[in-house]
């Protein structure tokens, strides 16, 4: 899914939850919208790794590349992983969620974490690409390793 829908729709879910839970504060209403499309920092940073640019331009360019030609493998059958990025993983949920028990902020972080990945999977099972998205970063581990 594209950044800008992620913008959009975690803008919606906070105003939303503001009307419905006017107690939330606007700092965690915050926290809700900016990690329900910041989670995709680890795109760039895959992006600058992969291009050696640390332009957001670049990076934005370099996705839309890939993407096209993505398209191409996956309407000649080829099935591939993506690329790996961390922040998406159940793992790094799960410790956001430890986090949380701590730190109560990290709630709403994980709220619009876990919005933004349910927007992920409901995109990637309409366009028949689950396949492309490795959700665990310890099987990530072992297949890297098989690779070598």
């Amino acid at each position: 899914m594209l950044p800008r829908w992620h913008i959009i729709l975690g803008f919606i879910l906070s105003l939303v939850l503001g009307l419905l839970f006017p107690q939330i504060s606007l700092l965690n209403l915050l926290a809700v919208f900016l990690s329900s499309f910041l989670i995709d920092f680890d795109h760039y940073l895959c992006a600058v790794r992969k291009t050696g640019k640390l332009s957001l331009i670049d990076a934005l360019e370099y996705y839309r590349v890939l993407g096209r030609k993505r398209r191409e493998m996956h309407n000649q059958g080829i099935r591939k992983k993506g690329h790996f990025h961390i922040f998406h993983t159940l793992e790094f949920h799960l410790l956001i969620l430890i986090g949380a028990l701590f730190w109560p902020f990290l709630w709403f972080v994980l709220l619009g974490m876990v919005f933004h990945s349910l927007l992920d999977i409901i995109y990637l099972v309409t366009h028949d690409a689950v396949y492309a998205r490795e959700f665990f970063f310890f099987r990530w581990l072992l297949r890297r390793g098989q690779d070598e």
